[in-house]
């Protein structure tokens, strides 16, 4: 299917997107794995948030962005180079047993704009966990196409199957961050 509609909502599970970004660039770096069960992961990897936006935007008017992720260190500048990007930036507390609300805010947030917006539109989602299938299901409903977008090997096969197009972010890798060498 190809679409015909010129506006998107962008949403972001910004640990996802950083984490296997940042495995995308170790395996680019030829960085070696610490044990064969450790995926190696490039933690200087860093998102170019306005890239980004153009890269999976491609054209079409944002109706809007959605960051949705846990708190760094305090003193980490990510959020607020994001929002001077153009996300809207919605952030959670780390809890002990790991990231906890951030896909149920990125569905409450998606479900908020696709019943609130007048016209359908393209769903683009930057994430490979299948929790958002009820998401995409619910966009279809209301007659909008979706996106997906992720790095090659955490997409999740069910979701792939559920959407209008996967796009890979693998081909756009050095577009849309910076590492150091």
């Amino acid at each position: 299917m190809e679409d015909t509609l010129n506006e998107c909502l962008i949403l972001v599970d910004n640990s996802n997107i950083f984490i296997e970004g940042g495995k995308f660039a170790a395996k680019k770096k030829g960085i070696p794995a610490a044990s064969p069960e450790q995926v190696p992961i490039d933690f200087s990897w860093r998102i170019d948030f306005g890239a980004l936006l153009r890269e999976v935007a491609n054209g079409h008017t944002i109706v809007k962005a959605i960051l949705v992720g846990s708190t760094p260190p305090p003193n980490d500048s990510l959020w607020g180079i994001a929002q001077s990007r153009g996300f809207e930036v919605i952030k959670y507390e780390r809890a002990q047993s790991g990231e906890k609300a951030v896909d149920t805010q990125i569905v409450a947030s998606g479900l908020k704009v696709i019943y609130k917006h007048d016209k359908p539109a393209i769903l683009k989602l930057l994430s490979g966990d299948r929790d958002f299938v009820p998401l995409i299901n619910c966009a279809y409903e209301e007659g909008w196409e979706t996106e997906l977008w992720g790095f090659r090997g955490s997409i999740s096969t069910e979701l792939a199957m559920t959407v209008n197009r996967v796009k890979e972010l693998d081909p756009v890798f050095d577009k849309i961050g910076k590492y150091a060498v």
